[in-house]
């Protein structure tokens, strides 16, 4: 199945467009393994999200151990909800053959984010696995953001000039961007430019997005494809023995803002 009708229909069944990013931080966390963590947040929340997204950097900081649990994190989502490996790969074309090839065919991610400053070729061995989606880094959520991405290219801001190339690019319809919620009025632009693509949105929260605006200008003309990526606020809503239904509790929450707020939009 590709990986944009894996999306859809989790969303459809889950009536939801929350995604839960799963970055353990042993210093948030409760007194607990890290798979065990994990695992917990999925039983509680599979229900209530269209997409899991690890960031590959909280695995890559837990030693010899971190790419096995990783594994063990991915195997352990339900064949249903799509896995997103927050990887941010860019490299020169025989390299990122081989990043796509690890986060595709070895790790088995669904989708994987991509940074394109080194323009095409590092794009396209990504793009080429056809049932995987790829998120273009395009005006992220970060306060330094606006250093390169905001900068005139031509008569264009870089961002852009990157969600238009990413439309020249998506011949077989499985790009994305990712576009933080720290910035409405260039999420609306973009949505502007690339109506039909799944936008990944994080930023709500810890960072100062607001998920009113952040769905209101990111859903698409059927109120979809607006993919709210939550970390911190669902997954270290307790340190207790309770933390895996705090999770719970968390999400709903938000999964229910994210759907109030779509059919405000609508």
């Amino acid at each position: 199945m590709k990986f944009a009708d894996k999306l859809l229909n989790a969303s459809q069944k889950n009536k939801s467009w929350l995604c839960i990013g799963l970055d353990p931080d042993p210093e948030l966390m409760p007194t607990v393994d890290v798979l065990q963590f994990n695992k917990a947040v999925i039983e509680a929340t599979s229900d209530l999200v269209c997409a899991y997204k690890p960031n590959l950097a909280f695995y890559e900081a837990l030693g010899t151990e971190g790419p096995t649990i990783l594994e063990k994190t991915i195997k352990h989502v339900p064949d249903d909800i799509p896995v997103i490996g927050d990887a941010k790969r860019g490299d020169i074309g025989n390299t990122a053959r081989a990043y796509a090839r690890a986060l595709f065919s070895v790790l088995g991610f669904d989708a994987a984010t991509v940074n394109p400053y080194l323009g095409f070729d590092s794009i396209e061995p990504f793009i080429t696995h056809q049932d995987k989606g790829v998120f273009i880094l395009c005006r992220t959520s970060n306060k330094g953001a606006a250093d390169f991405q905001d900068l005139t290219a031509g008569a264009l801001p870089l961002y852009e000039v990157v969600a238009r190339k990413a439309q020249e690019w998506n011949t077989y319809g499985n790009i994305g961007l990712v576009v933080g919620a720290t910035c409405p009025e260039q999420l609306k632009r973009i949505r502007s430019i690339c109506p039909a693509m799944p936008l990944l949105i994080p930023g709500i929260g810890t960072q100062g997005g607001d998920l009113a605006s952040a769905v209101r200008y990111g859903v698409d003309a059927q109120g979809e494809k607006a993919i709210i990526n939550v970390s911190r606020q669902i997954l270290y809503a307790s340190k207790e023995k309770d933390f895996a239904q705090t999770a719970r509790s968390a999400a709903e929450r938000i999964r229910n803002q994210i759907n109030d707020h779509r059919n405000k939009a609508g």
